[in-house]
């Protein structure tokens, strides 16, 4: 996995506060997601095994997208973070009692700003996923989503993403780091949020 590890370990609360302030700057189209894609996505959805211990993946579930580019990049569905997107957006009214939190997709590209969306049907400037589920990085798009009377309905958005080198992936699933799990709208867009990012301290006295 493409990380910094050490730094993750000494400063998550750097990292989060350096997460806030991009993305509050950024909400710009994000390189290296296509606006239209004429094919699906091939993605797969998998899990963290005890093997990994890097505090970015201990306990994620990525969602992996392996024709995006020439490397495979994911988004970790299962951290949020504590920047509640009514923070992102003060003069949307709706979003004020939402409660939906900025989700950390991972440590590459930390200020870029990814969205996935559960609909019937493909919005424009999207990129299918899964059936049901599209990718996007448009700012417009984004906007439009907001402006529904239910904005976060369907709708999970991610400051940064997961990225392996060529044929890193593969050599972590075979290896046991990661374990397959069913890729589909429901496991992407409903796993338990046990996991937040950063990680609470642990109580004192605890092990």
């Amino acid at each position: 996995m493409i990380t910094t590890r050490n730094r993750a370990r000494q400063a998550p609360r750097a990292w989060l506060q350096a997460l806030g302030l991009a993305v509050l700057l950024f909400f710009g189209p994000s390189a290296g997601v296509p606006a239209d894609a004429a094919a699906p996505v091939s993605a797969i959805l998998i899990a963290a095994q005890a093997e990994v211990a890097d505090p970015f993946f201990e306990g994620s579930l990525v969602l992996v997208m392996n024709n995006l580019g020439p490397v495979p990049v994911g988004l970790i569905v299962n951290r949020p973070t504590p920047v509640p997107i009514s923070r992102l957006f003060p003069k949307l009214k709706r979003l004020a009692g939402s409660g939906e939190k900025l989700y950390f997709g991972g440590p590459v590209e930390i200020g870029s700003v990814w969205f996935l969306i559960r609909t019937d049907s493909r919005p424009k400037q999207s990129v299918p996923v899964l059936p049901g589920v599209y990718l996007s990085a448009s700012r417009t798009l984004l906007t439009q989503l907001l402006s529904r009377s239910n904005p976060m309905q369907g709708l999970r958005i991610f400051a940064g993403h997961a990225g392996w080198t060529p044929e890193q992936l593969r050599g972590e699933i075979d290896g046991g780091a990661w374990a397959l799990r069913q890729a589909d709208a429901n496991t992407v867009f409903n796993p338990p949020s046990e996991h937040p990012w950063p990680a609470p301290p642990a109580a004192k006295g605890s092990t």
